[in-house]
């Protein structure tokens, strides 16, 4: 794979958001609908795959007064949204909008229908005003829109391949570690400096609030808190899982900061990032080896991801901090068979953590991970890790996440209901 592929899954993979992507994505699909109606929605269908509810259903959303579910998500989208913004689609939200938002949902003009699609990450929103309507259909992507119909004319029908689909953009099949290792040490950092440059300053920026705020169960603050009064070390592990952790703190508690996400997710960009900025802020490497470990680290959360797909019952940070295991041994110099080991290690310990959903302990799950990460960075760099045939371990790196790929897509797929289940009786 070339350089320019690379670059491009760079900039499809790494965008800004405000929030947790998947409410974010149906107040987008709803703002659009209302942008092609062209008139105010009176009321909205909203059809949404079992991994939507899941992940919508606990996360608090940004710039709403605290308002949670796939039914304030879409009003704010459809009242207050722009949808040229994208993931960004609720940003500019005036607080005189809301209450408009919250008019429309007392009125109950929101209908939520689950749909039984084996399409994790699916949402179809129908606005309404009168005798006219607009659909917009979204799959697989948080703003990959499949089809469009007015007044139940098409305006678009894309294809798309439910069965094999990974990206609409750019092929990702091609991503090896070894490759990834190999272009992080040699690629010409003016081609993602701008870009990692605002990772940094982004993902910094909540993870501060996170620190200084309280949001969520406040894992991060609590980790540095306890560091400060004696009770855990002061060493690089707890500091880089305070940091990390507090950013998920702030996020999925509806702290209005944009983050950059890495494959449709703010948490595994903060996951895949903030470790890696505390690591290297104190251990004074350089700004260029920082860039270059993040691009390590992003692009192997994307390799990663892409095993797994977009919406699963595999916790997508554990993804994000099993790359962190690689990074931490990368930016240490670590050869690109210690790197295999550390990823190999992560993945091998806790692969079983699940997503039970968007909320408050995915921050304690970010934290879990960086402690991990540690653990198999330092132990590959001692020349240890997991065998093949230990559990779900392959032969080689690639074999391994292979592996992690069929266990979430079939092994979990029924885990992935009974989470459901479960979180419907809630």
């Amino acid at each position: 794979m070339n350089t320019q592929n690379i670059l491009n899954i760079l900039k499809e993979e790494i965008v800004p958001a405000q929030g947790c992507t998947e409410p974010i994505a149906l107040a987008y699909a709803c703002a659009k609908a209302v942008e092609i109606l062209g008139k105010p929605a009176k009321k909205i269908d909203i059809y949404v795959s079992g991994n939507m509810i899941k992940n919508v259903k606990s996360v608090n959303i940004p710039n709403s007064g605290g308002l949670i579910g796939i039914e304030a998500s879409c009003a704010m989208g459809a009242v207050a949204g722009d949808a040229s913004k994208e993931l960004m689609v609720i940003s500019d939200v005036k607080e005189k909008e809301l209450q408009a938002v919250k008019d429309f949902l007392n009125s109950g003009a929101v209908h939520v229908i689950h749909e039984k699609t084996d399409i994790p990450l699916y949402a179809k929103a129908i606005v309404y005003n009168g005798d006219n309507s607009a659909l917009v259909e979204i799959k697989h992507l948080h703003t990959n829109i499949t089809k469009v119909e007015k007044d139940g004319k098409k305006v678009i029908n894309r294809a798309c391949n439910d069965a094999q689909f990974s990206t609409p953009y750019e092929d990702r099949e091609k991503l090896t570690v070894k490759d990834i290792y190999e272009l992080a040490k040699s690629i010409d950092i003016s081609l993602i400096e701008d870009l990692f440059d605002l990772v940094i300053q982004r993902n910094s920026t909540i993870a501060k609030a996170g620190l200084d705020g309280e949001y969520g169960v406040n894992i991060g603050c609590m980790i540095n808190k306890n560091i400060q009064k004696g009770l855990y070390g002061d060493d690089q592990r707890n500091r880089c899982a305070s940091f990390a952790s507090a950013g998920g703190d702030a996020r999925m508690s509806g702290c209005s900061l944009p983050v950059m996400t890495t494959s449709g997710s703010g948490n595994q960009g903060m996951a895949a990032s903030l470790p890696i900025i505390k690591y290297c802020q104190d251990q004074k490497k350089s700004h260029e080896t920082l860039i270059r470990t993040l691009f390590f680290s992003h692009l192997t959360t994307i390799h990663l991801k892409s095993s797994i797909g977009r919406l699963s019952a595999f916790c997508g940070v554990i993804c994000a901090t099993s790359a962190v295991s690689g990074a931490l041994v990368f930016v240490e110099d670590g050869s690109y068979d210690s790197i295999s080991m550390a990823i190999t290690n992560s993945l091998g310990n806790i692969s079983g953590v699940i997503c039970d959903g968007a909320k408050a302990s995915c921050a304690m799950k970010i934290a879990t991970g960086v402690y991990t990460a540690f653990d198999s960075s330092m132990l590959a760099l001692s020349n240890r890790a997991l065998h093949s045939g230990d559990g779900i371990v392959g032969h080689d790196i690639e074999d391994t996440i292979n592996n992690i790929g069929i266990l979430a897509k079939t092994g979990m797929k029924e885990t992935d209901n009974i989470i459901l289940n479960i979180m419907e009786k809630n």
